[in-house]
């Protein structure tokens, strides 16, 4: 029997699943919570290292005391991590400041910066492939140049979420080109750093960057001490892994050209498996590569359950409430337009935005419309973006869904009608988790010398839960259509509105 354990690391918490890969299936799980850094100001998003490892050991222990004898077995670790966030760390290995993370929207000077040192915009996606945006780790890095340039001297290594776990399980500074890519300082038409955009922060970052590795390549092996204290043998592959969409494209089975994965999670992707770069010349789609050889063209948005959860906690609803509450108004919420910028956004670029309900009437201001609003407001967000994916050429039939969201028959079926194809979720949710250990199989069945196929394993272990399947409803298609319209107009319009808004409330 092989085992091979699979590690989320998101913002709010980090989960583990163990996949058995003969029997095709997870044999066990853990989470564990950590917390954002509270009282910064507005834009200012961070956490502290130091609670992801101890989480990530803590459902490690968790599910070895599940397996029991069995985790002998254990013979793989994949680590997923949120994507974009500057783990800065001195000579010694050493943490110098809580990470900023991708939901961090105080870099804006910074990418403009950036983005003139580079020649501008057009410039930027020429070299890069991607525009230079608060969400990414570029600006990240000179920010703290400029804002802590005590902290930036002993600056001599960068590295994104998962890297860090990786380092703590093996001690090694290692970086592959999924989430490197999520930098905006690779070029990733050549998986290679951009010798300009490196520059444009510091003539020295390059030699503070890991070597670049394919991501079949392992990062090492786990630590003698830790395989010790969880209860695992010698030996552990600990593969590349990668950020969090690439491991959910794996975790999906997003590894071919035609399948469209969702997630709707505290900020939400949509993305799809390429097999050459997918360059947006408005620079709207992410160009990422993937961490399983390709790319993954990909559109974030900030805002999805982090909006539905404050408006559910807001009016007392649990979960089948809220959707009880969002079912008994029609679609549309007669009237009732949520603009979620809750935390600004990135898809569209609108790091100065904030929340605008458009269409309170003496009807519409209750709870089950502000409900129902919130859940359409974040999904025709990411329609905006799925739309402009359609215009490069990515156009699902289908589209499989995770996250909290995909956990609502109502908001499946509110995802179809305004995506206007069907949705469906997975069996298995813990879509990351599980494409982290689908990719630590692959590491070593490769490393064994086993022409070990990628989509082979997620052929034979991932699927789709049909019973959750939700096809659009063609009336309320044409409705949301014209719905989107008008929310894309108010947010084009109310941008110079939301910058003075900015200024004036000194964020």
């Amino acid at each position: 029997m092989a085992l091979f354990i699979g590690i989320d690391s998101g913002t709010q918490s980090t989960k583990a699943v163990v996949l058995d890969l003969e029997a095709r299936r997870v044999i066990a799980d853990a989470r564990a919570p950590h917390a954002l850094i509270e009282g910064l100001p507005v834009g200012h998003m961070e956490q502290h290292p130091s609670d992801w490892t101890a989480a990530l050991d803590q459902v490690i222990t968790d599910v070895v005391a599940r397996l029991g004898p069995a985790a002998g077995d254990v013979v793989g670790i994949g680590i997923s991590g949120q994507q974009h966030g500057f783990v800065p760390l001195d000579a010694g290995g050493q943490v110098i400041r809580p990470a900023k993370l991708w939901c961090d929207t105080s870099t804006v000077e910074e990418c403009g910066l950036i983005t003139r040192r580079l020649g501008g915009p057009k410039a930027a996606l020429r070299r890069t492939g991607n525009l230079i945006l608060p969400g990414f780790t570029a600006p990240k890095i000179l920010w703290m140049k400029r804002h802590e340039p005590a902290n930036f001297r002993r600056l001599r290594h960068v590295l994104l979420p998962h890297d860090y776990l990786n380092f703590h399980l093996t001690g090694r500074y290692h970086m592959e080109y999924g989430d490197a890519s999520g930098t905006a300082l690779l070029d990733v038409r050549r998986r290679t750093w951009c010798g300009e955009a490196l520059h444009s922060i510091d003539r020295k970052l390059g030699d503070w960057l890991p070597a670049l590795s394919p991501s079949d390549q392992a990062c090492g092996v786990l630590r003698a001490d830790l395989a010790a204290r969880y209860g695992l043998p010698a030996g552990v592959t600990v593969s590349a892994g990668g950020g969090d969409n690439m491991m959910g494209a794996i975790g999906t089975g997003n590894v071919t050209p035609g399948v469209v994965t969702a997630s709707f999670g505290t900020s939400g992707t949509i993305y799809a498996r390429a097999g050459k770069p997918i360059i947006d010349p408005q620079g709207e789609i992410a160009a990422f590569c993937s961490s399983d050889g390709g790319w993954l063209p990909l559109l974030c948005t900030m805002n999805v359950t982090a909006v539905t959860e404050q408006a559910r906690t807001l009016f007392g609803f649990d979960h089948d409430g809220m959707a009880r509450a969002a079912a008994s108004v029609p679609a549309g919420s007669e009237g009732l337009l949520l603009l979620p910028y809750l935390a600004g956004e990135r898809t569209p670029n609108v790091p100065a935005g904030s929340g605008v309900l458009l269409g309170l009437t003496a009807r519409t201001f209750a709870a089950a419309h502000v409900a129902r609003a919130s859940l359409e407001g974040v999904t025709l967000g990411m329609n905006y973006g799925l739309r402009r994916l359609a215009q490069l050429g990515v156009r699902p039939r289908e589209i499989r869904v995770t996250g909290g969201g995909a956990k609502s028959a109502v908001w499946r079926q509110l995802m179809a009608d305004i995506f206007g194809v069907p949705v469906v979720a997975m069996v298995e949710d813990e879509s990351a988790a599980l494409g982290a250990a689908l990719q630590a199989a692959w590491t070593v069945g490769r490393t064994a010398g086993r022409r070990t196929k990628l989509a082979d394993l997620t052929r034979e272990v991932v699927s789709v839960n049909e019973s959750s399947r939700c096809v659009p409803d063609r009336d309320r298609a044409r409705h949301y259509l014209k719905l989107q319209a008008l929310q894309d107009r108010l947010s084009g319009t109310l941008r110079e509105v939301f910058r003075e808004h900015r200024a004036l409330v000194g964020g």
